[in-house]
């Protein structure tokens, strides 16, 4: 199982980043997917999961009606639309999978991550 993230940088508050994630190694389609985040200093948090096939989404509270995931299964790739940045979103951020989406467990239960990209929110 490989996940790369990409698409971080450096963005005012209020701005945009999209972040997308390459999948290779498994059979993807079969896979919920998902983003994480962690701050320094602070424990991993999910942002969101979307089961395998796209047809359901699910949000971190905080992050409901800015952020937006979605996946194309034929490209194996997911993506995170980040929009209304705040400077409390600024942190590490990870895309993982899982047999399926599990909103009442850490981080959706996401099990295979691969390395952050860094999102840094700040004037």
């Amino acid at each position: 199982v490989q996940l790369q993230a990409s698409g971080g940088g450096l963005v005012q508050p209020g701005g945009s980043l999209s972040l997308a994630c390459a999948a290779s190694g498994f059979s993807f389609a079969d896979y919920a997917a998902g983003w994480f985040r962690q701050a320094p200093g602070e424990e991993r948090e999910g942002v969101a999961c979307i089961t395998n096939t796209g047809s359901s989404t699910y949000y971190h509270d905080p992050v409901r009606g800015r952020f937006t995931v979605s996946r194309d299964n034929d490209k194996k790739m997911v993506y995170l639309q980040m929009n209304s940045l705040k400077p409390e979103d600024m942190a590490l951020y990870y895309c993982g999978t899982t047999l399926r989406c599990q909103p009442s467990r850490p981080i959706y239960g996401l099990e295979s991550w691969g390395k952050g990209t860094l999102v840094t929110v700040s004037s």
